[in-house]
């Protein structure tokens, strides 16, 4: 709890634009991870890893949609 209120105390100390650029990077990092596990996913799909139960395209598409939302965001825009 004490650990909680230090991180929300230090963060209140970060000016906004400090916040926003932070917050981008850790939307950005999620995005990336999100990513990764969907290709992963689509891959154990094919390889017979894990059972077909919608298949690896519609990870990949999945992937690819969240991919146009990072770079829309990067942009400055709105996916």
């Amino acid at each position: 709890m004490l650990q909680e209120r230090t991180m929300l105390q230090d963060w209140c100390l970060l000016s906004d634009e400090q916040q926003i650029a932070l917050s981008r990077q850790a939307l950005s990092q999620a995005l990336r991870s999100v990513v990764v596990q969907a290709e992963c996913l689509a891959y154990a799909i094919e390889t017979g890893d894990l059972d077909d139960r919608g298949g690896p395209e519609a990870l990949r598409l999945f992937a690819q949609l969240v991919r146009q939302a990072g770079r829309a965001e990067e942009a400055g825009g709105h996916a």
